[in-house]
């Protein structure tokens, strides 16, 4: 197995993807114990474009794709669930066998993707700038200057972030996708170690890694402080808000840029230093898992590294 692939993951419904360079494998623990796969070659931009392999451009294009193929994965993994639960109804068992799930078009996993964002602006950029804007007559801090007023905005923007993290955990069916979570983090240390992929050498790493989409996040409402004091304190409410959007893209490649230079220097103290946050909130959307989740995570990247290796064309099953 050729471990110096950069590989990556995310944890969806009873499963885990996992994304190498030029491939990308869903695996599905389905009810009946076995695992369903899907797979699929992957042709990033910066192969077509020599442009969007520049720094800070390539994060923003990465952090894009990356919301497309996990919506995909998502959906496959819904899927799965929805065919099983079809199953187990009586006019299913009838038929004797489950019924089709039908997957979504294109044009509904991007409108779908849509709305995620836009929910995700609204909720985690938007909203805490409009309670800051509440806040001035309160806290005349906000008015010291634009600094001040991005770092109140910064801080409920943070803490609005861990009440959410904090909410859905304490439902089931989430428990169990940041177990998979956990799952995908020490499987994808194990094979950065070398050496064969096993349920029991996984076992043994955390369920902690530097470079998890958790940490990213946190670095990006870091960074958005700094970026968004470039707008001045006292522009119009609508300025303010149209910046978050626009600035964006941008605060996501920087993101990039930091996670990418911290994972390649992480026996620095300063960058051990600066980490150290992101892996603590990872706490939060990490559980430990069993042996039969280690074992689907290992079978995605397994897979996935093996078209890598093959350069097969797979079609999506």
């Amino acid at each position: 197995m050729n471990n110096s692939l950069n590989v990556g993951g995310q944890a969806v419904i009873e499963g885990v993807m996992m994304r190498a360079p030029r491939s990308m494998t869903v695996a599905v623990r389905m009810p009946s114990g076995e695992i369903a796969l899907k797979k699929d070659p992957l042709k990033p931009l910066a192969d077509r474009f020599r442009i969007f392999k520049f720094p800070v451009l390539r994060g923003a294009v990465t952090l894009f794709s990356a919301l497309a193929l996990g919506m995909k994965a998502l959906n496959f993994s819904a899927n799965c669930a929805l065919e099983e639960e079809n199953k187990d109804k009586p006019e299913g068992k009838e038929k004797g066998k489950a019924e089709k799930a039908k997957p979504m078009s294109d044009l509904a996993l991007g409108l779908t993707m849509v709305a995620s964002l836009g929910l995700g602006l609204a909720l985690f950029f938007y909203l805490p700038l409009f309670l800051t804007q509440l806040l001035k007559d309160v806290l005349p801090v906000t008015q010291a200057s634009s600094l001040a007023f991005n770092l109140v905005d910064g801080v409920i923007r943070i803490l609005i972030f861990l009440a959410y993290i904090l909410l859905i955990s304490r439902l089931k069916d989430i428990r169990r996708v940041f177990e998979y979570h956990g799952a995908e983090h020490k499987v994808i240390y194990a094979y950065e170690a070398g050496g064969k992929l096993t349920v029991e050498r996984a076992q043994t790493y955390s369920t902690l890694h530097p470079r998890c989409g958790t940490s990213f996040l946190l670095v990006v409402m870091v960074i958005s402080i700094l970026v968004f004091s470039f707008v001045p304190k006292d522009a119009p409410f609508y300025i303010k808000a149209l910046s978050r959007l626009v600035f964006i893209p941008f605060i996501a490649g920087l993101a990039y840029e930091f996670n990418k230079y911290s994972a390649k220097h992480l026996s620095n103290p300063v960058i051990a230093t600066l980490i150290q946050p992101g892996l603590w909130l990872q706490k939060l959307t990490t559980r430990e898992p069993s042996d039969e989740q280690v074992e689907v995570a290992i079978r995605a990247l397994d897979e996935a590294v093996m078209m890598e290796e093959s350069g097969a064309e797979v079609v999506a099953c």
